[in-house]
């Protein structure tokens, strides 16, 4: 036989290493050029990343909180026993029989133009994604992995804020207590009291598989430039908000932020010992910082408006008249509520259970557990259903904030004498939430839930304890907090999640 490689022709050689060759360049442009992964038909069982089908847990609580002092009462793992009084079920909305649950109609809408979607910005954003199935209708399911793995660590664990530990920072506080006299009331800052010892400002918490930016004034300012940030709760949630105002400050006079509580209707009523809330402009970025008072997050209404003493109507499932005003004009809203919750507070304020426009006669309902699980859900379920109608905005939901009385109430002779810090522990390891109503009301939902709960839970060492400026003999305040304090660790974690 003539020629050729292996007895084959001279031609029959030439065309089958052209094709080795056209093939050799196919798989390397196939390999390098993506466009060409789109001629495939879709693999919907694939699985990109691992727990892209991770399973949500669902929170059962199947315990009613039956408060009957006059501070609503939370239960630490490892504190006095009976802060958490419970022998009722508790229910959820989906529970109720026969009630409608009664949203108003919306008075405003929002004008702005949507914002461009943004990259994720945070490890809590990444969970979500991660946790869908790329088969799923999710479009942001097929998150890159060079950033998942950049904002996952080992284990593949996405941040968590509620976990981690406190750490000693010599450079804390962020602030001094005894110059942010502009923005910090004086019954809550220890550094004006009888008080010594202040161990308890020079620890930071440290989430666990957290990277975050550093909170500074001009941070803050600058990712909420052109923005409104509010507040709307009970008084933990000013504590909050004073706690920010010193943050962003640096606790110093600034005569050029400029009170613009009028815009919201925040003035002091004649009789009143205050406004229903504060609102303060900085200029320089076009910021605004608000607070309302709003303890039940309730929509009070009252029975006569010609009577001083009248009853209001507590409308459980209605959103307050204030939030429903002005919630076109927020870009960040962080609400809470828990400490009002029981007879004692309803009864002083002449409140009167409302489901659906008439008094509740649900007797569920009218548990104060049953009471206050349905009035959370209801207005997390309130705000998610605005959230299509603004897409600026990013909501929240505080849990609650701890209570630490030892041997005793508020008024049984409760104290919270312990002066050392972390006496009780410095970790949390444990990624379940000590407020299982608020995870469930915000299950399901775009309201993300700040669960600052079991990291406040080992700070009882940080209250006003016996030093208020108007202490009373024999009664010490186990319930809110020194500031500069632990709302300023509340604050840090809500700038990292901005």
């Amino acid at each position: 036989m003539k020629g050729g490689f292996f007895g084959l022709r001279g031609k029959q050689t030439s065309l089958i290493l052209l094709a080795l060759v056209c093939t050799t360049i196919l798989i390397w442009a196939w390999e390098k050029t993506p466009l060409l992964m789109t001629l495939l038909p879709p693999q919907t069982s694939m699985q990109l990343y691992p727990g892209a089908a991770l399973e949500d847990k669902e929170v059962v609580n199947d315990q009613e909180e039956q408060a009957l002092s006059i501070l609503d009462p939370l239960a630490p793992k490892k504190s006095s026993p009976g802060i958490w009084n419970s022998d009722s079920d508790m229910i959820t909305p989906s529970d109720k029989k026969g009630v409608t649950v009664n949203f108003p109609k919306e008075e405003s809408r929002d004008n702005r133009k949507p914002e461009e979607k943004r990259s994720l910005e945070n490890a809590e954003d990444v969970a979500l994604v991660v946790a869908a199935p790329i088969s799923s209708k999710n479009k942001s399911s097929a998150l890159d992995w060079k950033e998942y793995k950049n904002l996952t660590s080992a284990g593949n664990q996405a941040c968590n804020y509620a976990i981690g530990k406190w750490v000693e920072d010599d450079k804390l506080p962020l602030y001094s207590g005894l110059e942010c006299k502009q923005w910090l009331s004086p019954m809550w800052a220890c550094r004006l009291t009888q008080r010594t010892d202040f161990a308890y400002e020079k620890f930071r918490w440290q989430p666990k598989n957290c990277k975050r930016e550093k909170f500074t004034s001009s941070n803050f300012l600058r990712r909420m430039q052109d923005k409104t940030l509010a507040f709307i709760g009970d008084s933990l949630g000013r504590q909050q908000f004073q706690s920010l105002m010193c943050m962003i400050t640096g606790g110093k006079e600034r005569p050029d932020v400029v009170s613009v509580g009028a815009k919201y209707g925040l003035i002091k009523a004649r009789g009143s010992l205050r406004p229903d809330g504060w609102a303060y402009w900085f200029p320089e970025t076009n910021t605004t910082i608000l607070y309302y008072w709003s303890a039940s997050l309730c929509d009070l209404e009252p029975l006569n408006i010609t009577n001083p003493s009248t009853y209001y109507a507590m409308h459980l499932d209605r959103p307050p008249r204030f939030l429903r005003r002005f919630l076109h004009k927020f870009d960040v809203l962080v609400l809470n509520t828990g400490h009002h919750w029981n007879r004692g507070k309803l009864k002083a304020n002449r409140w009167v259970m409302h489901v659906g426009g008439v008094p509740n006669t649900d007797p569920k309902i009218a548990e104060i557990g049953g009471a206050k699980n349905l009035t959370i859900h209801s207005i997390v379920k309130w705000v998610d259903s605005q959230l299509p109608k603004h897409p600026g905005l990013k909501a929240f939901y505080r849990t609650i904030s701890p209570r630490h009385f030892f041997n005793g109430d508020w008024n049984t002779g409760g104290s919270c004498d312990n002066t050392t810090p972390l006496s009780d522990g410095k970790e949390i390891s444990s990624d379940e939430s000590l407020d299982p109503v608020a995870v469930s009301a915000v299950k399901g939902t775009k309201v993300k839930i700040l669960d600052i709960t079991a990291s406040s839970q080992l700070r009882d060492e940080s209250h006003i304890s016996r030093y208020s400026i108007k202490a009373t003999t024999g009664v010490q305040d186990c319930l809110h907090w020194c500031l500069p304090g632990i709302p300023d660790m509340w604050n840090e974690i809500l700038f990292a999640q901005l």
